[in-house]
């Protein structure tokens, strides 16, 4: 075996031309692919996390039913106090969750005594919420980010009505609620802080205390629309919301014993999850002209082989090197090139990735400064590396098996 490579090497270094300008282009795709596939996976990254930190949460669980009319708000489908501490004792026996806090989410009327306008709101716990979203401090764009997120008959506004209702920091407003039974109640709010509005559900709600919003809605018991949980490993994703789904479909029951609630990971909420599945069907279209490049170049490489050295092979075959000897040779030859190609490739490629870490790409999502630092997984180096290999031995076994198959007599008569 080592020798063969050593004559497959041999040969390849006889046309060195060709044999560099065919690795070159094999270095070439491998750097595209695994530059473009560490960046995108960064920039998802970012942008993921910067939603779930601020807004979402990695996981989310709601009544079921809820999401399907999440944009009316409903009143009528909550978790109950009996559901809520059901679903807390889970939460509480799962090691991979951080964080969680409930949320009674509220459409209401704002005013500032002189227009009035609508908003969402979402009562919420200001520890547990910090917690478990601590980028929405980020988003304040007015009031003090320091201390507790806010009070009793405090309230976070986003900047669109802010800006619409000319409200500013320290004054106040009103808030109108209507609750499930069609009661109206009413109350006066500080405004503590400004949000910066951002894409997504979500992104122009209000807060207050989660007690403030049990009030305006008449609850007698603690009940909540939405509880966000925050995982300590981001990985951890699929697997623990398998171990949730399952305990809460076989412990939070009616009293038809069917499931009460349903969990729902970010990107069944997000409208960003689509921009990361296309990034990730642009991946695949990259890999797949890696695979174009390797394939085509080590083809027409080994097929010129073949035809420059027909004669050399008909020696070959004459003095009786096996068939599957002077396929070896061929084979190796592809291999070789494919080896070289994507090592150089990925040497490069960390060359480069380490440049970005002394120049990262700098660009602005809302008011934050996002550096993009590519980082480059060893399992995606370790893939591309067997996938140049295994498409350079594809692309050579056609010549290797033409070579292999020649007639001595005829090979040794060719000009």
């Amino acid at each position: 075996m080592i020798a063969t490579l050593k004559l497959s090497l041999r040969n390849l270094l006889r046309y060195r031309r060709r044999s560099l300008l065919t690795g070159l282009l094999i270095t070439l795709g491998t750097v595209a692919l695994l530059l473009f596939v560490s960046t995108a996976s960064t920039f998802t990254s970012l942008m993921v996390g910067s939603i779930t930190d601020s807004m979402l949460g990695h996981l989310q669980i709601h009544r079921k039913g809820y999401t399907s009319a999440i944009d009316n708000l409903p009143l009528n489908l909550n978790l109950g106090a009996g559901a809520l501490g059901k679903v807390e004792k889970i939460l509480q026996d799962e090691p991979a969750i951080v964080a969680w806090s409930s949320r009674v989410k509220i459409g209401a009327m704002f005013s500032n005594y002189a227009e009035t306008t609508s908003i969402r709101l979402n009562g919420v716990e200001p520890a547990r919420e910090d917690a478990t979203v601590p980028a929405l401090r980020q988003r304040i764009l007015e009031g003090g980010r320091d201390g507790a997120l806010l009070g009793r008959n405090e309230v976070l506004i986003p900047q669109l009505v802010a800006k619409g209702m000319k409200v500013k920091i320290g004054d106040s407003v009103v808030l109108v609620v209507t609750n499930a039974s069609g009661s109206v109640n009413a109350r006066n709010f500080t405004v503590r802080g400004i949000l910066e509005s951002v894409t997504g559900p979500g992104g122009r709600d209000g807060y207050i205390h989660i007690a403030d919003a049990r009030e305006l809605l008449r609850m007698d018991k603690p009940e909540a629309m939405e509880i966000a949980i925050r995982l300590k490993d981001f990985r951890q994703l699929d697997a623990v919301a398998a171990r949730l789904t399952a305990r809460l479909n076989s412990e939070v029951l009616n009293k038809d014993d069917k499931p009460v609630s349903e969990l729902h990971l970010w990107s069944d909420l997000s409208p960003f999850a689509t921009i990361v599945k296309m990034v990730a069907l642009m991946s695949t279209f990259i890999r797949i002209m890696l695979i174009s490049i390797v394939l085509v170049s080590v083809m027409n490489v080994m097929l010129m082989a073949v035809y420059e050295r027909i004669r050399e092979i008909g020696t070959l075959a004459a003095i009786g090197t096996p068939p599957r000897r002077i396929m070896g040779l061929f084979l190796g030859e592809g291999l070789l090139l494919g080896l070289g190609g994507a090592l150089a490739g990925i040497a490069l490629s960390y060359v480069l990735v380490a440049l970005f870490h002394y120049y990262p790409i700098n660009f602005t999502y809302g008011r934050n400064e996002l550096s993009l630092v590519p980082e480059l997984a060893s399992m995606e180096v370790l893939l591309v590396l067997l996938l140049a290999l295994l498409v350079s031995a594809i692309a050579s076994l056609q010549p290797a098996w033409r070579a292999a198959s020649m007639d001595p007599i005829k090979a040794l008569r060719h000009v």
